[in-house]
């Protein structure tokens, strides 16, 4: 049901109003000749919640667990600290 209120009453009846377009009722409200249309936000509608994250695998990365990497990569840290 559309519902078509100026906005002297719906500046009195506001909460009644947003109750009314709660249960479906799509309200429109008058202000100086514009229309403004008064929905509920649908359910469920996702934000930045419902991001998840990609996981990106390099399969010809190098092996976290190697030794030889980790010890590379702390040479690395070390230069490159010693250089700030």
């Amino acid at each position: 049901m559309l519902v078509d209120i100026p906005i002297s009453q719906f500046r009195r009846d506001l909460f009644r109003l947003i109750e009314r377009s709660a249960e479906g009722e799509t309200l429109y409200i008058t202000h100086r000749g514009r229309r403004f249309r008064v929905v509920p936000e649908e359910p469920g509608h996702p934000g930045l919640e419902a991001l998840t994250p990609l996981v990106i695998v390099n399969p010809n990365g190098p092996d976290l667990e190697d030794p030889a990497w980790k010890e590379e990569m702390i040479r690395e840290w070390e230069r490159d600290w010693s250089e700030l």
